[in-house]
């Protein structure tokens, strides 16, 4: 029997380049999005819904796990992957921007994993793969509230896989690292105010420094081949990094202790 797959934003990027993975090798496929009438390279393939879910909508949320349900008959697999990038100057940043960034990354994961835990909990197995990033390990600068919701991805993970043992679920968290998507695009918000002259020279510094950084990162496959991987290994490892960067930066970190990693970055960015 075919086991099936459910996506949080596979519009673009890593959702969408997971969503083919799973699909070439044979997976149904639930493709979530909040514009699925937009999408038009997954809904030409085989064994693939395509249907709405937008992680701020719980009424989304609960139509698009029953809507998997009755086309698949099961979900094996849940992947919280919808996510976006809020950076820049705190004092600059308007609450209602710094609520979103936390009710999308963070409450929108939980409130979709709560969806799919009845479903799992009848079935005695499952597998909860959620997105961090190596920015759940490490932090650039401005990126106070990206970095505070990947931290939280981090923790929130850990601790939710030892109830779901319980129930027979694992619990999975992949990091990667700088991906040639349209993160610094459609997925990227950034707040600043010119007025605000003291952080001119590190907002400066920060874009002179992401540029290249991009354009090193992997291709949306590299994860889409990681997340394969933690879906299907049946091991209790919790974290995989996902992108040579990812792993040297991550580790990296490991081996410092706080004085030098800051001091590391601060430096490699010329601060």
């Amino acid at each position: 029997m075919k086991k099936t797959i459910f996506i949080t934003g596979a519009s673009s990027g890593i959702g969408k380049a997971t969503a083919k993975y799973f699909q070439h090798r044979s997976w149904n496929v639930i493709a979530t999005m909040r514009s699925p009438q937009t999408e038009k390279d997954l809904t030409k393939l085989d064994n693939v819904l395509v249907t709405r879910l937008d992680v701020q909508d719980p009424g989304s949320i609960t139509a698009a796990v029953k809507a998997g349900i009755d086309k698949f008959g099961k979900i094996d697999v849940l992947l919280n992957n919808a996510g976006y990038g809020s950076y820049g100057v705190l004092e600059a940043t308007p609450m209602e921007k710094i609520r979103r960034q936390f009710d999308v990354n963070v409450i929108g994961l939980l409130e979709t994993t709560k969806a799919v835990l009845p479903h799992f909990r009848a079935n005695k197995e499952g597998v909860i793969i959620n997105i961090s990033s190596m920015g759940g390990k490490i932090t650039f600068p401005l990126g106070t509230l990206y970095h505070g919701s990947k931290f939280a991805v981090e923790g929130l993970s850990e601790a939710l896989s030892f109830e779901m043992e319980a129930i027979g679920v694992k619990v999975k968290i992949v990091e990667p690292g700088a991906i040639r998507t349209d993160f610094a695009g459609r997925s990227f918000d950034f707040n600043y105010d010119e007025s605000l002259a003291e952080y001119q020279g590190i907002v400066g510094k920060l874009f002179a420094a992401f540029g290249p950084l991009l354009e090193r990162g992997s291709e949306p496959e590299v994860v889409a081949e990681v997340i394969y991987k933690a879906a299907t290994d049946e091991t209790d490892q919790l974290r995989y990094t996902a992108g040579a960067d990812a792993q040297q930066i991550v580790a990296n970190r490991k081996a410092s202790d706080d004085a030098t990693f800051l001091q590391g970055m601060k430096t490699q960015l010329g601060l």
